[in-house]
């Protein structure tokens, strides 16, 4: 590594990182990819992902061409619809409250087609979403949310399709070499400073691409800039992101932008492991809360369980969930839900009790208020409308009426 100017020198060992590095050497650059974890952890976050990725799509056809190996027999059992470029551009404005940044949208928007089909190039497979953003309903699967097309093997399978990819390339990978710092002057940067087995050396370079990722592994900076509690929040991904691209860039003068009291928190299961365990991967999520309630501590709703498809509030929730007394809630369902119910569901170390009545139900329910839960249910119970018929795969208008906190679809009986 060290002793040689490389042309470009990248970051972090994710998904960008790694599309970065390909796209470089194939202009022909001098590549080094720097990845603070060992080979089996890297990857940072994109290796605990489902692998998903949000495109522009206007038809069937544009989809075969990202899934060669789609059958004739999938696209007769399946209403694909579309995702335009109109829709994506509203959802990124809907869910930003527009704050995005118009010139980075509009290059995500207008190239995730292209950009999925240059993946798949470089050796990326890409199959439908069916078990994720798909229901069967009425004999036929209909996606929705726009988010329709998964890596073969999820996050793992994405990262090593990559990581195969760069070898291949010729691009060398420096596993467990943490960057420290930014080698800059009035020049501008000239390198890295990287730590490599006990030992500190400087790694010259033409250009860096920062693409290490956020601060979720990092405590300390959870508190700071999400606010008190969140050092007690469970990590969905890598304990490797603890903020040294970020650190390292506001070193140097970079301006801080984007939205820093903010992030992607999910629901995550109470008693999963305090970082992501790349044995359960993202099993511990539990995304199916609009075909359910959810009742905190003091046996309350807090929150619209439907208020959208899950993939536009599932990114949310978490941080209304942590606000919680205790720092936790309880998803319920019944047995009309259960087909409902996505596959993290059914992972054996799941927090999970089960009851033949509501009344044997709350009693189980550890740490919540059972006389306020069971009245609780029964009160939404009472309020579900039951003249809208039940449709999963759209906003079907079966809501609550009369309640403090209504819920706005998919609102069935738990009876």
């Amino acid at each position: 590594m060290a002793g040689k100017i490389h042309d470009v020198v990248v970051v972090g060992a994710g998904n960008a990182a790694l599309c970065a590095a390909l796209a470089a050497a194939e202009r022909g650059a001098s590549v080094l990819v720097l990845e603070r974890a060992p080979e089996e952890e890297s990857g940072g976050n994109s290796r605990f992902t489902a692998g998903a990725i949000k495109c522009v799509y206007d038809g069937v056809d544009d989809l075969k061409k990202l899934m060669p190996d789609l059958t004739d027999q999938e696209i007769a059992m399946t209403d694909f619809g579309t995702h335009p470029e109109s829709r994506y551009f509203d959802d990124m404005g809907r869910e930003t409250q527009y704050r995005c940044d118009p010139d980075l949208t509009e290059i995500l928007v207008r190239r995730s087609r292209d950009t999925m089909l240059w993946m798949r190039d470089k050796g990326v497979r890409f199959v439908p979403m069916y078990g994720r953003q798909a229901f069967k309903f009425e004999g036929k699967f209909k996606f929705w949310g726009g988010l329709t097309v998964e890596a073969v093997g999820g996050g793992p399978g994405l990262v090593e399709s990559l990581t195969k990819a760069v070898r291949k390339n010729g691009i060398e990978i420096a596993f467990e070499t943490r960057a420290i710092s930014l080698i800059a002057d009035d020049e501008g940067v000239k390198g890295v400073r990287v730590h490599h087995q006990d030992k500190t050396s400087d790694v010259m370079a033409k250009t860096v691409i920062l693409a290490a990722g956020g601060f979720e592994g990092n405590a300390e900076w959870r508190c700071r800039y999400l606010g008190p509690g969140w050092e007690l929040a469970k990590v969905r991904g890598t304990r490797f992101n603890t903020g040294d691209g970020i650190r390292m860039a506001l070193d140097i003068g970079a301006m801080p932008t984007g939205n820093w009291s903010g992030c992607h928190a999910v629901s995550w299961d109470r008693h999963a492991t305090e970082f992501g365990n790349l044995q359960v991967g993202d099993n511990y999520q539990k995304h199916s809360y609009p075909f359910g309630i959810m009742l905190n501590a003091n046996g309350e709703r807090f929150v619209d369980e439907g208020a959208e498809v899950f993939s536009y509030t599932y990114a949310k929730y978490g941080r209304v969930v942590l606000a919680q007394p205790g720092q936790f809630a309880w998803q319920i369902f019944d047995k009309k839900a259960a087909p409902y119910l996505r596959d993290e569901y059914r992972f054996k170390g799941m927090t999970k009790v089960r009851a033949d009545t509501l009344e044997e139900l709350v009693s189980k329910l550890d740490d919540v208020d059972p006389v306020r839960a069971l009245a609780t249910i029964k009160a939404f119970n009472e309020a579900a409308k039951t003249d809208v018929p039940f449709n999963p795969n759209v906003k079907d208008g079966r809501a609550t009426v009369g309640l403090a906190i209504p819920k706005s679809n998919w609102a069935n009986r738990i009876d």
